[in-house]
């Protein structure tokens, strides 16, 4: 929420550059209250599980926020019921004339894949191509980000020799960007992917920031220069044991998987792993609802009215 200042206070210009909000009290009195309007498409195949993850950080708020869930109609979920969906999902036929201040799309267990072999990736082009009309600010999440890059600039993934997978560190790169405001000098998140994006190209692309990043890992948040389109190659919103059920899963199914390095004290996985990502989870989701709440507009037909096409 802004702050409420007295009008002309000196220390506003300062706040302004630093992209602090502030309000003053005239205004505030004349000001149109709404919920934020959020629409998740979870392409997760543990739906509940994921739907936990992101309600939890969304929901550290003082801000109404509605979340709607969506699904694609052109995949058949194996581990969720279509009952389910149909219940408490939507599609993007159902919601395509509606406007949204935020849209999440999440990551997916198809790196094995190239992009145009996903079966449900016409329908994925055309979300991105509505979203860019009917909502306001965008957050890609894993290999949802790695679309997203490669939809919007082109960029392709890189496959991996072995999978990248535990908790390493990043650097923040942009130390004044406020998407990362409050983060440490440098912080430890959840990776569990076979791809990545080259470092490189992203630095070629004008329009876009990285925001943290490491040397030999590469970049994990990066932005548009608006502050519009958030990827994140990481999990922030993973849980504790999110990493060793996946571990499980592959050990279980005869994958060639290492440990994930960094997450079981002593690398033994009958003890706990420590928790040390939280809370720079819930600073970035409560920065990016912070930036979107800010300049969204009120009346959401704007954003197609103020579309600039890409």
């Amino acid at each position: 929420m802004p702050i409420q200042i007295v009008e002309g206070l000196p220390v506003i210009k300062k706040l302004e550059e630093e992209r602090v909000y502030t309000i003053e009290k005239s205004r505030a009195l004349t000001q149109d209250i709404r919920p934020l309007k959020i629409l998740i498409l979870n392409l997760m195949p543990k739906k509940e599980e994921t739907e936990l993850q992101l309600l939890r950080l969304l929901g550290n708020t003082p801000l109404q926020i509605e979340v709607d869930f969506m699904y694609t109609a052109t995949h058949e979920s194996v581990n969720t019921r279509m009952s389910y969906l149909q219940k408490y999902y939507v599609t993007l036929d159902e919601v395509k004339d509606r406007f949204f201040d935020g849209l999440i799309i999440t990551g997916a267990p198809v790196e094995h894949l190239e992009f145009e072999e996903v079966d449900y990736i016409d329908e994925l082009d055309q979300v991105m191509e509505w979203a860019q009309t009917h909502v306001f600010a965008r957050m890609f999440v894993c290999w949802g980000a790695q679309y997203a890059i490669h939809y919007y600039y082109g960029i392709n993934k890189i496959e991996l020799p072995e999978k990248f997978f535990g908790i390493f560190e990043y650097e923040k790169i942009m130390k004044t960007n406020p998407l990362v405001r409050g983060f440490d000098e440098f912080y430890k998140v959840p990776q569990s992917r076979h791809t990545r994006i080259d470092y490189e190209k992203i630095h070629e692309v004008e329009e876009l920031d990285i925001l943290t990043g490491h040397p030999e890992y590469g970049p994990d948040i990066v932005s548009t220069k608006d502050l519009r389109d958030l990827f994140i190659f990481g999990h922030l919103e993973y849980d504790r044991n999110t990493l060793n059920n996946e571990y499980i899963r592959d050990l279980e199914r005869g994958d060639e998987i290492q440990m994930p390095k960094n997450y079981f004290p002593n690398d033994d996985p009958s003890q706990k792993p420590i928790f040390i990502w939280r809370s720079h989870a819930y600073i970035l989701f409560n920065n990016w609802i912070n930036e979107t709440y800010q300049n969204t507009p009120y009346d959401l037909t704007e954003i197609k009215e103020n579309h600039k096409p890409r």
